[in-house]
């Protein structure tokens, strides 16, 4: 079972309140299409975003179960794949707050082209469910993500877009439109995988009068293990550029993959 080949698309959604993102597709080769089955994907993460020119630091802490269904219906030449995630958070701002819950339930469809000669791409539509909770948004948002990977040769080449579109105004947090590209270059050798992995964000609009439009770039490194029903992986992200983040970001990532 090769690692490589595993396009899980988990969620990548919109801005939590805390105003840290999260970039779940990294070391997924979402453009490609899974091989029918049903898939079972845990992420998790824990960072701090240090606080500059006086804002606190930041620590998030997220873990986001999905199960995705690659069905073997073909639809336009691709296979379609189903996905569901009820991801769940954990945020503390120093010196002032913390607290934890569940952030809004994902649901998406898929569609994946196996395009020859290791090629592959992917359109992704979902939705982000309202709750009724500090930690997620009250509104519906939606997702779609535009993916292309290469994974011949024992190579994972994947670039993700990932575009989210707030329907309406939120009542609690600011929720602007977004961009966010997920990149990663991994080498398969054995059953070890390493490379390395990169992202970048960039708000889109200015939800309300006077917000200062967030971006920022951050690189890394990926290893990961394929235990052949069982796969792992741990990736490392620091941030190189932000503006309007109030400090820069290190994370540390985990992530299992179980097909059944």
């Amino acid at each position: 079972m090769n690692h490589a080949r595993y396009n899980l698309g988990i969620p990548c959604g919109p801005r939590v309140s805390s105003g840290v993102s999260r970039y779940e597709t990294i070391g997924l080769a979402t453009g490609a299409p899974l091989p029918e089955g049903v898939y079972f994907v845990d992420t998790f993460d824990w960072g701090v975003r240090k606080g500059e020119n006086g804002n606190p630091d930041v620590t998030l802490g997220v873990n986001i179960p999905v199960l995705a269904w690659s069905t073997p219906v073909k639809l336009l030449g691709a296979r379609v794949q189903l996905l569901a995630a009820l991801p769940a958070l954990e945020v503390g701002v120093q010196g002032r707050d913390h607290t934890s819950g569940l952030y809004n339930p994902f649901l998406a469809g898929q569609l994946a082209w196996d395009l020859g000669n290791g090629f592959g791409a992917s359109y992704l539509l979902g939705i982000y469910l309202p709750v009724g909770n500090k930690l997620g948004f009250d509104t519906t948002s939606i997702n779609q993500r535009f993916a292309v990977s290469y994974t011949g040769d024992d190579w994972n080449l994947t670039a993700n877009a990932i575009y989210g579109i707030a329907t309406r105004k939120s009542s609690r947090t600011v929720n602007p439109d977004f961009l966010n590209i997920d990149l990663t270059a991994a080498k398969s050798v054995g059953k070890w995988s390493v490379g390395p992995v990169g992202f970048a964000s960039f708000d889109l609009n200015r939800p309300v009068a006077g917000y200062r439009k967030q971006e920022q770039v951050a690189l890394g490194g990926l290893v990961g293990y394929n235990f052949d029903q069982l796969i792992l992986q741990a990736y490392l992200t620091s941030t190189v550029h932000q503006e309007n983040y109030g400090g820069n970001d290190t994370r540390a990532w985990g992530r299992l993959i179980l097909p059944f």
